[in-house]
């Protein structure tokens, strides 16, 4: 990888060059804009696109309701298993940050001093992505635009090359399909038994008026036909 990082003339660095040039061209408000969308402010979204996602997930309910949060829950916690597999990838590659070998790059965000293969942040937003998607096709499709977000962002920002976050999305989305299978296979009847829950069900699926112990008081008019079907069955 320190090969690549050394060529000017390799492609890596000339989309690098060519991406991170933006920021130079561009207002000075655009660029604190593009820092923290690329820092936090698409994290953020990816977690309310999550909580948006669930909440209407439980609205729908339906049988498969237990299913479809199971892999929504799976979603968050590949993300977290990703980027902790991507501790000894970094360890491994030792690549640097492209601020430190390559000049004249506009660098929004001081302070990263750790190696630059692969990008957490878009190893983080692509797991989120795919891990929705495979919940909800919908809010899947959204949650992979802000992943394609953050990875260009990372590098208008001069914090990583195209090929970290080419690596994060590649990460981010094998942790997700490869182990998918068996863990949904454990979380759904975990999800199954929170469903059942008198307390905790409501957070898979939203219960009816009936269940919720809400006002079963007829109103006049039904109560009146109640009571003539009760007199004729008398008779």
């Amino acid at each position: 990888m320190a090969v690549l990082a050394d060529s000017g003339s390799n492609p890596d660095v000339d989309l690098l060059y060519d991406i991170n040039g933006l920021a130079k061209d561009a207002p000075h408000w655009f660029d604190r804009v593009m820092e923290f969308v690329g820092e936090y402010g698409l994290l953020l979204a990816m977690v309310l696109l999550v909580l948006w996602c669930w909440w209407s997930v439980r609205r729908r309910g339906g049988e498969d309701a237990a299913s479809s949060m199971a892999a929504l829950v799976w979603a968050p916690l590949a993300a977290g298993l990703a980027v902790l597999v991507n501790v000894p990838i970094r360890g491994f590659v030792e690549r640097p940050r492209p601020f430190v070998d390559h000049q004249g790059l506009d660098v929004l965000v001081s302070g990263k001093s750790d190696f630059s293969f692969v990008s957490d942040h878009a190893t983080i937003t692509m797991a989120l992505g795919v891990g929705l998607f495979v919940a909800n096709r919908r809010f899947g499709l959204a949650g992979i635009g802000l992943a394609l977000l953050e990875g260009f962002c990372r590098v208008y920002m001069g914090v990583h090359y195209p090929t970290d976050v080419v690596g994060g999305f590649a990460l981010g989305t094998a942790v997700v399909l490869l182990l998918s299978p068996p863990a949904t296979a454990l979380l759904t009847p975990l999800i199954r038994a929170v469903e059942r829950s008198p307390r905790l069900g409501r957070l898979v699926r939203r219960r009816p008026a009936a269940e919720n112990g809400g006002d079963n008081t007829l109103l006049p008019s039904a109560r009146k036909s109640m009571e003539t079907e009760e007199r004729d069955l008398a008779a």
